[in-house]
């Protein structure tokens, strides 16, 4: 690390802490040569491989952004789809890679967005699976139904 007020190449690290739920260290250094010290900030960079070719860096607020559609009317606060994006980072970066497909990351926002709103999820999954026709969808409520008793998830009772 070249230090920033006199350019030499070498310093020593005085201090490590982690920040932002610990996908950060933050080190504050000392340079031998001129004893000035200055704080520099780590993270492990995730990529994300579009379709076209073209890798850019992962982003929460793209998950956010893409999911808000599909919740567009429905009783999902911002809090709730901050959690569903920290969610999908953690699961891609469990997987150890640090380039991952476009369609990989869209295959971890179904799982938790069903368990958030399965209208949502729905929403989601024509775009995202490419439904084509009432079959598609079917099939999609037929599955959501097998696997909860009450037929989905969170859904807000019809008042009487």
């Amino acid at each position: 690390m070249h230090c920033p007020f006199c350019r030499h190449p070498d310093s020593r690290v005085v201090d490590s802490r982690t920040s932002d739920d610990g996908a950060t260290i933050r080190r504050r250094r000392q340079c031998p040569n001129c004893s000035r010290r200055f704080s520099t900030s780590e993270t492990a960079s995730l990529s994300v491989l579009k379709r076209s070719g073209v890798s850019e860096p992962f982003s929460r607020a793209k998950v956010i952004s893409g999911v808000r559609k599909a919740c567009q009317g429905r009783p999902v606060s911002d809090d709730q789809l901050a959690m569903l994006a920290q969610r999908v980072e953690e699961s891609i970066r469990s997987s150890g890679l640090a380039e991952i497909d476009a369609h990989q990351v869209g295959l971890s926002i179904l799982q938790p967005l069903q368990e958030l709103d399965v209208v949502a999820y729905l929403r989601f999954a024509s775009v995202y699976r490419g439904f084509e026709s009432l079959e598609d969808f079917e099939a999609a409520i037929a599955r959501l139904r097998a696997e909860s008793p009450r037929g989905g998830g969170p859904v807000e009772e019809p008042s009487a």
